[in-house]
């Protein structure tokens, strides 16, 4: 007989999970104490949150201090998060609410898609909605968008206050310029630093350019105010800063709707007071010095207020990188026969963050000479259609167009808007609502793109049509280059797109953007 031995059965539960390995996300938008105190009381709720959830594990908890949170590439913390998202370490988030996450709503619905296609989900707990249960993104646009209203509200806010103490005087200056410290209140002279300042005011009208002063800055191991290295620009900005001679302006900058910060030429008012503080610098020494820096800067084609070296070199400014879209530097290549070169800005400065390596100005001359000889070769083919087609569209038309779309578009958004109230008075069920926003959010998105096709047409086609014109003109007339032409290519060029370095693109002024292939 055989022998049967008994396999004892295993109990184990084959269906239990591993712990969900969560994360939480604070932040305060100021650097106050009261807000830091608000921020440890938040680190510490979810500390015991997290740990309290028998399936749930700590993952971490990242938190932005005196950071606005109108846009997410300021905010380190929260970049740090989505990277560890991205590396497998985080299945889940928690943060207090949209507000706290994200107060501009594409860069809230970017995130919140970002991470959902890494499978992973946020629970926001004001608002009490988990994207990993959503039926659609319909209720966190709408209230991330409400956020973004407060956030424009308390900037509008901030920007009226901060206004009247310009024009009252009473603005108070937090971060003074290298050579002043702020005490209570007031820019005070730092002796150590104002020598510094008459040291490279001094060099300024001994005649010494502002490279060479920041390399002797650097070799004495002075410390910037950041204690960083001393740059040309850093000297420039320095020497041109009015605050010198102890008056203020004030609202040299602005920031626009979409907070992106702006200097002012002149778009807003600005506010001088004279004799706001001590002065390290006479009027006279300021002026004398700035009539330097201006006269060095006409003997090098630079225009103020402008592209650095717009108009002493032809590619200055217009050679950009297809890779990062940074604009390529000019540089002298070879130790022995020396010879110019465009390199991508980034890739000097990192080459890990750009691959895109030099490209010889050379290049770059033979590549233009060889799209205009085409050009003016194959004028009849490819110019005089353009033409035509451009004089072909009608503004009335596009008009009259643009104007039922923004009708369309009124009656779309009180659509929804009936919408969200039948659903709040309790009329509408969940899942019928979101079929029905569903779709006027994507007939809104057509109705959106449609328009801002139109007006591009409307603001462009005028000027495409006289640069097409005057091209065409031009190619007719004109016998095929035998060399590189810098008025030519400044005239029609509007920038250069370099894909690789065997492939470029001019974008021209007439609006068509012809590839060229460079030869090695």
């Amino acid at each position: 007989m055989k022998k049967v031995t008994k396999i004892a059965q295993n109990t184990a539960d084959f269906t239990e999970r591993p712990k969900l390995r969560v994360a939480a996300y604070c932040r305060v938008s100021t650097d106050s104490d009261e807000q830091l105190v608000s921020l440890e009381t938040q680190i510490r709720h979810y500390e015991s949150y997290i740990n309290a959830n028998p399936d749930w594990e700590f993952a971490g908890l990242y938190y932005d201090e005196g950071i606005t949170g109108t846009k997410k590439e300021k905010r380190h913390e929260l970049l740090r998060m989505i990277s560890d998202c991205e590396n497998k370490k985080i299945d889940f988030i928690v943060t207090k609410s949209i507000s706290r996450f994200a107060r501009n709503t594409t860069d809230c619905l970017e995130l919140v898609r970002k991470l959902i296609d890494l499978g992973i989900f946020i629970y926001f707990e004001k608002e009490n909605i988990n994207t990993g249960s959503m039926e659609s993104e319909l209720m966190l646009s709408i209230l991330s968008g409400l956020a973004e209203s407060e956030s424009v509200s308390i900037s509008e806010n901030n920007k009226w206050s901060v206004k009247r103490r310009f024009q009252s005087g009473t603005f108070k200056i937090s971060y003074p310029p290298y050579g002043y410290d702020a005490v209570d209140g007031k820019m005070v002279v730092n002796e150590s630093q104002a020598e510094i300042v008459r040291f490279i005011f001094a060099e300024i009208l001994s005649g010494k350019g502002t490279h060479k002063i920041a390399d002797d800055l650097n070799r004495r191991k002075v410390p910037t105010k950041k204690g960083g290295r001393w740059t040309a620009t850093t000297i420039r900005g320095m020497v041109s800063n009015e605050k010198y001679t102890g008056d203020a302006i004030f609202q040299k900058t602005y920031t626009d709707e979409h907070f992106n910060r702006h200097n002012n030429y002149g778009e807003k008012d600005q506010y001088l007071i004279k004799n706001h503080h001590e002065p390290i610098i006479s009027h006279e020494d300021f002026e004398a010095a700035q009539m330097i820096i201006e006269q060095r800067g006409k003997e090098k084609g630079v225009v103020k207020y402008n592209e650095k070296y717009q108009s002493r070199y032809p590619f200055s400014g217009k050679i950009i990188c297809g890779q990062c879209g940074s604009k390529f530097k000019r540089r002298i290549h070879g130790s022995g026969r020396k010879y110019i070169a465009w390199c991508c800005s980034t890739h000097i400065a990192d080459i890990k963050k750009c691959p895109m390596k030099y490209i010889p100005e050379s290049d770059f001359e033979y590549a233009f000479v060889t799209m205009m000889n085409k050009l003016i070769f194959g004028h009849e083919t490819v110019l005089k259609p353009l033409l035509a087609s451009l004089r072909g569209m009608n503004s009335d038309d596009s008009l009259t167009s643009i104007r039922e779309l923004d009708k369309k578009l009124e009656e779309n958004t009180e659509q929804r808007k009936v919408l969200v109230g039948l659903l709040t008075k309790g009329y509408l069920e969940p899942a019928v609502y979101n079929k029905g926003n569903n779709e006027l959010l994507q007939e809104a998105e057509r109705l959106h793109r449609q328009k801002e096709s139109l007006v591009r047409f409307l603001n462009s086609d005028t000027q495409h049509l006289s640069e097409v014109s005057e091209l065409l003109h031009y190619t007719t007339k004109t016998p095929m280059l035998t060399c590189f032409d810098r008025d030519i290519f400044k005239r029609f060029v509007e920038r250069i797109i370099v894909y690789s370095r065997t492939e470029i693109g001019f974008e021209l002024k007439c609006g068509i953007t012809l590839k060229e292939r460079l030869v090695k």
